[in-house]
């Protein structure tokens, strides 16, 4: 993945990683499964985040390259509404 959002990519998936250690570190230690659940629940809300910036980056850069600003920023709120979705 080439695209301006790269480095945010990364540092996103690290927290991420970082994330889910803790979990099986929680697990391990035989954490009550509703603070389990809460982490769980953050972890999936941050790899949505994530898709969201890679979608936006495809649509932006490969799908839609010759898209007016107007029509972009419908489409991330179209992404926004269907992320909420869950």
């Amino acid at each position: 993945m080439d695209c301006k959002h790269s480095a945010d990519v990364n540092r996103r998936l690290a927290r991420i990683s970082g994330q889910v250690n803790g979990i099986r570190e929680m697990v391990n230690e035989g954490r009550p499964c509703d603070e389990l659940l809460i982490q769980l629940s953050s972890v999936s809300s941050a790899v949505t985040q994530v898709a969201k910036l890679i979608l936006t980056e495809h649509l932006t850069h490969c799908v839609l390259p010759d898209c007016d600003e107007e029509t972009l920023a419908s489409l991330e709120e179209a992404i926004d509404q269907f992320a909420k979705l869950k």
